[in-house]
């Protein structure tokens, strides 16, 4: 029998996925197969309060739990599936008192594990690098997921359609060979056929898009509805760009360091630009060739 098979009816399913937007919104795949194969299930994920959006309003998350010992305990999950890896992740585990407690093979502390999950590509059957969204959807195909396709990432936001189209521009990444050189960034908006407005984390510096709307530091709730009702998204590899996707809007996204396999925008209408020589080698006639492809307005 697999283990949610062997859950009992209305059984409580804690999913530790602490921070990192990216890796975040990309979870939402994998909690909507959970939901789907097991509608009976409360699935609670914890996580911190600064990435809580991400969850709330969704359909197949019922509960979120800071991280900390004593709320996870109380709420006396029977499985806790750790998503997170890492130190303090793995002694929530532990902690969380359930009887199934699972984690991937390749995390530290494999004490803390009644259950193991093995890499993604043994669980789908495939010899390739896998998506994120992959990766997370595995371990619930392994726990006793019903089979299907790995669908988009689901946010919830406030809609509002009557809005005039606008772009919503990131040119921020946590690394220099992630980002994209700020002067193309404007070059590019000065040539949409649209309102830009450009995003930031908290203490990131936008002084340079001054001349356009920026918005800075922003709760993330806040940055999920913008996101949600623009006509598209451009940006660095990043949290934001997950978002995108996962409202379904055009996206294009600009790669330096990461693997585009992995970190690729999640079944949205997508373009992905490497440069040969790092992400500084993306020229702007390429993004403008993109919109093109993306029949986008520029």
């Amino acid at each position: 029998m697999t283990v949610l098979e062997r859950l009992p009816d209305c059984a409580r399913v804690a999913v530790i996925r602490l921070r990192s937007l990216g890796d975040c919104v990309l979870t939402t795949p994998a909690l909507t197969i959970l939901k789907e194969s097991r509608p009976d299930l409360e699935i609670g994920v914890v996580v911190e309060d600064r990435f809580a959006p991400v969850f709330e309003g969704i359909s197949s998350v019922q509960t979120l739990l800071p991280p900390a010992v004593a709320p996870l305990r109380d709420w006396k999950p029977q499985l806790c599936l750790n998503l997170h890896g890492g130190t303090r992740s793995a002694g929530l585990t532990v902690a969380s008192g359930a009887r199934f407690r699972a984690g991937f093979a390749h995390f530290r502390f494999a004490r803390a594990y009644n259950v193991i999950i093995p890499k993604a590509q043994k669980i789908l059957g495939v010899d390739r690098v896998v998506h994120t969204a992959e990766h997370l959807a595995s371990a619930m195909f392994f726990l006793g997921a019903t089979r299907m396709e790995i669908p988009r990432a689901r946010l919830s936001s406030e809609r509002h359609p009557e809005a005039r189209p606008y772009a919503v521009i990131h040119p921020i990444a946590s690394h220099p060979d992630k980002t994209w050189p700020a002067e193309r960034f404007l070059s590019v908006a000065a040539q949409l056929g649209m309102e830009s407005v450009f995003i930031a984390g908290p203490g990131e510096d936008l002084s340079a898009f001054q001349a356009h709307r920026t918005l800075s530091g922003a709760p993330l709730s806040e940055i999920k509805n913008l996101i949600a009702n623009a006509s598209l998204f451009i940006g660095n590899d990043s949290g934001p760009a997950h978002m995108a996707a996962a409202f379904g809007i055009s996206v294009i996204v600009l790669f330096g360091a990461s693997d585009v396999a992995i970190w690729r925008p999640w079944k949205t209408p997508a373009e992905t630009l490497v440069g040969d020589g790092g992400i500084s080698s993306i020229s702007t006639e390429q993004v403008i060739s993109a919109l093109a492809r993306l029949r986008v307005h520029a």
